[in-house]
């Protein structure tokens, strides 16, 4: 039986990793996709406190390495089903696993448009992650939808490739951080387009236009683009645990800033309900929740 079980190698799992296996616990982690989470697809990572600039996908691999060199067990396997009791039996694609105590870290997903041919143009035009297909379009048109610190931050990132760069948002204000919000308005080759949505999206075989309705005027304007880069939100990838874990109405878990669901049972990372969504607060989360997660492991060893 391993001591802890951690769901989900981003920031935050991978930092519960390094702090569970410093208290001398034994710790499997499974991912299901690639180690990192969303902040391995960032181009630049400039506010991380004692680190100037670092790439996304080298600060995942440093902490991926970190956690490895304390004893962590990485197994890329999907974990499908939770079950709690004196021990938690942790089911994954290729088998069953128990520990005493489990910490899921499960991250989020991109939040897709709704429109009906979305999924037809992922890959022909269509990108959820400009810092990994934005070199595809250098010195090509394109558009961001979205008004929060990624979509600015796309934006921001395809002004140096692109032709010209659309950065649409459905409101009349930006979400995102201020200063952001104010360098994206210096760059000439960047059309801000606000109060706007997306109506229709066509080409063939690839994308070669993007259809946006005005909410005020409900005009509707056709714009040739190569690429359309959706940056509208996250979805928490709770859904499926929602037997053993507390959630809002968004699928966020509800726990507090000690990430403890119950004994033996926590939540870290973007996945959990909160006000502030950083790197920083990720891997706080991690730290919290594996301090917890081994003094829990240690009571059961005393209560024996």
């Amino acid at each position: 039986m391993t001591d802890i079980i951690i769901i989900g190698g981003g920031p935050s799992g991978l930092t519960a990793a390094v702090y569970a296996c410093r208290s001398g616990k034994s710790v499997l982690l499974f991912e299901k996709l690639t180690y990192g989470g969303q902040i391995a697809k960032s181009a630049r990572v400039e506010n991380y406190p004692a680190i100037s600039e670092i790439g996304g996908a080298q600060f995942s691999m440093n902490l991926y390495n970190q956690a490895k060199s304390f004893g962590c067990e990485f197994r890329n396997e999907k974990v499908e089903a939770v079950f709690d009791g004196d021990s938690k039996k942790v089911i994954t694609s290729k088998g069953e696993y128990e520990a005493k105590a489990v910490i899921f870290a499960l991250g989020t997903e991109e939040r897709k448009s709704g429109l009906s041919n979305e999924d037809s143009y992922i890959g022909k035009g269509l990108s959820y992650c400009a810092f990994c297909d934005g070199n595809f379009f250098r010195k090509r048109d394109v558009m961001v939808v979205g008004g929060g610190n990624t979509a600015v931050q796309d934006a921001l990132y395809l002004s140096e490739l692109c032709g010209k760069v659309y950065l649409m948002h459905r409101r009349s204000e930006f979400r995102a951080e201020k200063n952001l919000v104010e360098k994206i308005r210096t760059k000439e080759n960047v059309e801000i387009i606000t109060d706007s949505v997306l109506h229709e999206i066509g080409g063939a075989p690839i994308l070669k236009y993007v259809k946006i309705k005005d909410k005020v005027s409900e005009n509707i304007r056709e714009i040739p683009v190569n690429g359309l880069f959706l940056a509208i939100g996250q979805i928490p990838g709770t859904k499926q645990f929602s037997d053993i874990l507390p959630l809002d109405g968004y699928g966020y878990v509800t726990v507090g800033e000690d990430c403890t669901v119950k004994d033996g049972i926590y939540v870290c990372g973007d996945c959990r309900r909160k006000d502030i969504r950083q790197l920083t607060t990720a891997v706080a989360d991690g730290t919290v929740a594996a301090t917890k997660a081994a003094e829990y492991v240690d009571s059961t060893v005393i209560g024996k």
